[in-house]
């Protein structure tokens, strides 16, 4: 098979708003993996693969970012297309412009828009409004397209994805939830451990039981990081106190006592299993160094590979 038989968009994704992994079926999740496989390989002898020559994405960045501007920025030139970055200080959204307005305009400009915000329901509004695309690049329920690139990640270490035990241990965040619904909907065994207080979204997590019952996966909410991570393949985790919570930064120092990815937590682990965080880490806090920058931690090539999964969603999509 040569490389233009291999790389080649998912049709049946064409036009798909990019909200939440709810919405992708396993097999989807899986062809979206594979390409995202041969974009990374083909990038080795081709730097650009211009599947979307002349297309462009609107990106709207409500908070700040490193891995998420740098990839789809990046991505897009890979592409053979180009990114717009639009902060609200740019645009007329942070001047109170209606999100519907917002989704009209850019839609006469752009072939996809991509969102990083607080509120979930922006995104959804945004979609709901657009004539083109819209990906949520992380929102205060969901982060679908880390979950993406968690499951590249995965793969490439451990050779496959269903059967796998994965264990997040931390905050019961939006990382957590498309995490967990990805490994579910992937075959994986999945177990979350969280202080009492931080469970997960009621309504997400009713969604999460969901899914890990149509896809007869096991999963396990549990207040014990011990329990979670017995014979885990993989351990993730995220900061204590995320991006809008850091006035709880102390409280939460506390609350989390215990909840350390550390040497000895991780000896209840399998010996080969891999550490995970999405980055920024507090080292120190929520995992020590000596995991994160040990033989276990595969935290660079997850944040590679943010890279070429939203490349194949992009080149998908758009």
């Amino acid at each position: 098979m040569n490389n233009a038989e291999r790389v080649q968009p998912l049709n049946n994704l064409k036009n798909r708003d990019v909200l939440t992994l709810l919405d992708f079926t396993a097999e989807e999740m899986h062809d979206l993996i594979h390409l995202a496989e041969s974009l990374k390989e083909d990038k080795k002898s081709r730097p650009v693969y211009p599947l979307l020559e002349g297309k462009s994405l609107g990106m709207i960045f409500e908070n700040a970012s490193t891995r998420t501007r740098v990839s789809f920025e990046t991505g897009m030139t890979q592409l053979g297309g180009h990114a717009l970055f639009l902060s609200p200080r740019d645009m007329q959204i942070g001047r109170g412009e209606p999100v519907k307005d917002t989704a009209n305009v850019l839609s006469r400009y752009v072939d996809g828009i991509m969102i990083r915000t607080n509120s979930h329901e922006t995104v959804e509004e945004l979609a709901a409004h657009a004539d083109v695309p819209v990906i949520n690049a992380l929102t205060d329920s969901y982060h679908p397209c880390q979950a993406l690139a968690d499951l590249l990640t995965i793969k490439e270490h451990k050779g496959k994805l269903k059967g796998l035990k994965a264990a997040f241990v931390g905050d019961g965040n939006n990382v957590a939830h498309s995490f967990l619904i990805a490994c579910l909907k992937a075959g994986m065994e999945a177990s979350l451990a969280v202080p009492k207080g931080y469970e997960p979204d009621e309504e997400i997590w009713k969604e999460i039981e969901k899914t890990a019952e149509h896809h007869q996966a096991s999963l396990t909410l549990t207040h014990s990081p011990q329990e979670a991570v017995q014979g885990a393949d993989v351990i993730y985790t995220d900061v204590w106190a995320s991006m809008g919570f850091e006035e709880e930064q102390g409280a939460r120092e506390k609350d989390f006592s215990g909840f350390q990815i550390n040497e000895t937590l991780c000896a209840d682990a399998d010996s080969s299993f891999i550490f995970m965080h999405c980055l920024p880490a507090h080292r120190g806090e929520e995992v020590s160094a000596g995991i994160i920058d040990g033989i276990h931690s595969v935290v660079y090539d997850e944040a590679e590979n943010r890279l070429h999964a939203q490349k194949a969603l992009l080149a998908s999509i758009m």
